[in-house]
């Protein structure tokens, strides 16, 4: 009986402006819902800003109208409880507005769980999109997005490494990304971001779910290539093979690091983890060694940070590299983007990418502009005869440069350290450097052909490649 008297007076209760308001928004995200449905079954809009409205405001606005209704039923019947008819129609069937009020709720309620149910999923599933990821805050996150659209996991979703299965993570990731809006609405956040990220998921639950320290890896062979910055550039190919190492029995890079039984820890100095004082390495044989470099006195890692090694150490850069200028045009040469007939080339594109500009708007300006000069200024009858020479070159260097470099985020060359081997960053050298341990005298090697040996070394034709049939270069 309390709950027909408490019922009985809900149609004229829900009369008011707030639940009227609640009414006009369900109506409102519902028909906006119907109308951007096709869309949605088809997948993630292409538009970042158009899947923010349709998995993230139309959500909020349908919830908020669910919530005004019953509000202004509670509010209305507060304010005017002195007013209130003494007797209200019954609630039973033979009350024609009860029974419409009855088949309008059971309508609604349904539709309202359809509905409702597919924007909750519609925006968690958005929410880990790669277009949300990396496309939503456009200036912060172009630097990163755009580096992993050229890398070898441009397939793999960003979720799949940076919060990986299960709800635990999910929800941490959420919380973190909370921050992230809050930085980015009143810009708090650094520039560049800074890196790396100290509370992502450890390596073995993401990237060990594709890549495991026992995966037979043996030997591979890799090819760098090299360019001259001579008037006529001359192309030559260094050859390493590369002892990666893996399986059962074969150590390599990743048995003498990751393999069965071994643990490494190391302190480091510093907050990008470049410089390591002190090391301690667990053997398979379960004998602990400790190594520190020349100068630290400490007996042990004392008062820094202590990281037990994992896949990230070395590949901290697996989707989101970023070379320095040499490298990065050297790849681009290799490609053939560049055309190498031009004289001078490489020189007068390194000379053009290591300038500074304030602005990308700048650099797209610019580049091009000072590269095509320099074949007007120096060489007027090439640029006659060679003109679309110049102008492809000319595309790619700002291609490399807007690859690399990205003057709003502070991003400039070298700004993110590569520590996969040794050439352009300390890398390998951070640990290994001879650093001995005590009291035994056991080092952490330098030698070159612990991890790789040379096969050749800076030659236009190496025979090795010649052999393997691998020299494709015309």
């Amino acid at each position: 009986m309390k709950l027909k008297q408490w019922l009985s007076p809900i149609v004229y209760l829900a009369s008011n402006w707030i639940s009227l308001i609640g009414v006009v928004l369900v109506t409102t995200a519902g028909i906006l819902w119907i109308f951007l449905l096709p869309s949605s079954l088809r997948g993630h809009s292409i538009d970042p800003y158009i899947g923010i409205l349709q998995f993230m405001l139309l959500p909020a606005v349908f919830f908020a109208g669910l919530a005004l209704i019953p509000l202004g039923i509670w509010w209305f019947k507060k304010r005017h409880k002195d007013q209130l008819p003494a007797v209200f129609p019954p609630l039973d069937f033979s009350n024609a507005r009860f029974r419409r009020l009855l088949a309008f709720l059971a309508a609604s309620t349904v539709a309202n769980l359809v509905i409702g149910g597919h924007l909750t999923y519609k925006a968690v599933t958005y929410m880990e999109s790669v277009s949300f990821c990396g496309q939503t805050c456009h200036v912060v996150m172009k630097p990163e997005f755009t580096a992993y659209q050229n890398s070898p996991h441009s397939r793999v979703e960003c979720v799949s490494c940076h919060i990986g299965p299960g709800a635990n993570w999910f929800v941490k990731s959420k919380i973190s990304g909370s921050w992230q809006v809050i930085s980015v609405t009143f810009n708090l956040y650094p520039r560049p971001i800074p890196t790396p990220i100290e509370n992502l998921r450890p390596a073995r639950e993401t990237c060990e779910v594709c890549h495991w320290p026992q995966k037979f890896g043996g030997d591979r062979i890799r090819v760098f290539n090299n360019f001259s910055d001579d008037e006529k550039t001359k192309w030559t190919k260094s050859v390493l093979l590369m002892h990666i190492g893996g399986g059962n029995g074969y150590e390599g890079i990743h048995g003498a690091h990751m393999g069965p039984g071994v643990n490494i820890r190391y302190a480091h100095t510093d907050k990008q983890r470049q410089k390591i004082p002190w090391v301690e390495y667990t053997g398979k044989d379960g004998k602990t060694f400790t190594f520190k470099a020349e100068g630290y006195n400490g007996d042990g890692p004392g008062q820094l940070d202590v990281r037990t090694m994992d896949c990230m150490d070395c590949h901290n850069r697996p989707s989101h590299t970023y070379q320095l200028p040499e490298r990065a045009l050297n790849a681009a040469m290799a490609d053939r983007q560049v055309d190498l007939s031009l004289p001078y080339v490489r020189k007068v594109a390194l000379d053009v990418l290591k300038q500074n500009y304030a602005t990308t708007e700048e650099s797209e300006r610019e580049i091009p502009a000072r590269f095509r000069a320099y074949y007007e200024k120096n060489y007027p009858q090439l640029m006659a005869s060679n003109r679309d020479g110049v102008e492809r070159t000319a595309k790619a260097v700002m291609a490399v440069y807007a690859k690399n470099v990205f003057p709003d985020m502070k991003v400039t060359w070298g700004a993110y350290p590569n520590n996969l081997g040794h050439t352009d960053f300390d890398g390998c050298f951070r640990c290994h450097d001879e650093r001995a341990s005590k009291p035994d005298g056991r080092t952490i090697p330098m030698d070159c052909e612990t991890c790789h040996k040379a096969l050749a070394q800076d030659e236009e034709s190496p025979k090795i490649l010649s052999e393997l049939g691998l020299d494709k270069r015309k």
